[in-house]
């Protein structure tokens, strides 16, 4: 009788059961993942979290599988959850269903005695990860050697790592939102002559051109894998808008012919998009905003009317589901989850869950306290920023 072979490495690692110390972040699952195709995996992440009661609190990004959004305690965006952690300091874990850098701000803004987990180590952002602190230090010391530091402001977007949340404490500025971007814009404007925007080209372009006012030629793109970021230094002395080059692999896929196509497939439909999309596809839509400005819009809009939504699938099918009086359709023809946030499936938070049951802490995400604190720095002036203007 033949026996079967073992799983290589990368099976493993695949699977969910291994770990790869060469690589960034690794995926750290001691004991037995559960199999997806278990039939009792409901009833053991149930089970699970009643053993734990008050002392679990789960967390549901809008992007996530519905399978797991069911066992959530608060949805909403990365924000947003952060600060739902922190309004439960009763609770002992908090296991966010999202990814790296968005478990990192909820253990910034939680006490110290909560611990943060994340069911799988691999759920990163590759927005988030194509701005790497050393790089941006660098980028930063060449500002310093031209004399601009001093009249630069940085502002990082939320989908940013801990380090470069810290950087940006540490240089007076702040964390901004997708729906708070041009209150943190006019701010910084305010504070000096120049921003210097990281880690999403496309939410500082598309604010800055649709919202402040500047030009395309005042932004500039520095690009860290280019000598000098592949500016000169003329350039980076005239720009009023030093974007990072960083976008989102999700709402980069959306392009004004997926605009073009479903507008002539769908008479009358509306196009609405979020702002990490690129400007000639914010250009081509009808209406730009966050996560949660798209599901506003789409709860308030009259039955019978038709949309066209770019943003991540999950939240898409869901919104489509809740409301069938409205024809909702993905932009794209062509499928694109968020394969990192789609890492955090049903097996892995039953896994996580009956792990904490069990008394065991695995996958605790931890921010060093230096970068904790001047993380900490830009998130609070965040929440400083003025209020937003009332519009009657």
């Amino acid at each position: 009788m033949l026996q079967e072979p073992a799983p290589t490495p990368l099976a493993l690692l695949l699977m969910g059961r291994e770990e790869d110390l060469r690589s960034e972040r690794g995926v750290s699952c001691p004991g037995d993942l559960p199999m997806a195709s278990d039939p009792d995996l409901v009833e053991r992440a149930r089970v699970a979290k009643e053993r734990l009661g008050d002392r679990v609190y789960i967390l549901g990004h809008h992007y996530q599988r519905d399978e797991v959004i069911r066992f959530a305690d608060a949805t909403g965006d990365s924000f947003k959850l952060a600060q739902a952690a922190a309004g439960r300091p009763e609770a002992e874990y908090i296991v966010f269903c999202g990814v790296h850098f968005m478990a990192e701000s909820a253990d910034i803004l939680t006490s110290a005695d909560q611990r943060v987990i994340l069911p799988d180590l691999a759920a990163g952002c590759s927005m988030a990860d194509m701005a790497a602190i050393d790089q941006v230090e660098k980028a930063w010391a060449r500002f310093e050697e031209l004399g601009i530091a001093d009249s630069m402001t940085p502002i990082t977007y939320m989908n940013s790592t801990a380090a470069i949340k810290a950087f940006t404490g540490r240089h007076g500025g702040s964390v901004c939102t997708s729906s708070n971007a041009e209150r943190a814009l006019h701010w910084a404007f305010e504070q000096r002559e120049r921003v210097f925007f990281l880690p999403d080209q496309h939410l500082g372009r598309n604010t800055a051109v649709r919202q402040m006012g500047l030009t395309l030629d005042d932004c500039v793109v520095y690009d860290p894998y280019k000598d000098n970021g592949g500016l000169t230094d003329e350039q980076l002395r005239d720009a009023r808008m030093i974007l990072w080059r960083g976008h989102c692999s999700v709402h980069g896929r959306f392009s004004v012919d997926n605009v073009r196509e479903v507008r002539e497939r769908i008479p009358g439909v509306r196009v609405i998009v979020h702002p990490e999309c690129r400007h000639e596809v914010v250009q081509a839509a009808d209406m730009v905003g966050s996560t949660e400005y798209i599901i506003r819009a789409i709860e308030a809009a009259p039955a019978g009317t038709a949309w066209a939504i770019g943003t991540e699938l999950n939240l898409v099918r869901r919104l489509a589901d809740a409301h069938p009086e409205q024809q909702i359709v993905y932009l794209d023809k062509t499928v694109c989850y968020c394969s990192t946030m789609n890492r955090i499936d049903l097996p892995h938070l039953v896994w996580s869950l009956e792990q904490l049951a069990d008394g065991i802490v695995s996958n605790e995400i931890r921010v060093n306290p230096d970068d904790a604190h001047w993380a900490r720095v830009a998130l609070d002036q965040m929440l400083a920023l003025p209020a937003a203007p009332t519009v009657d």
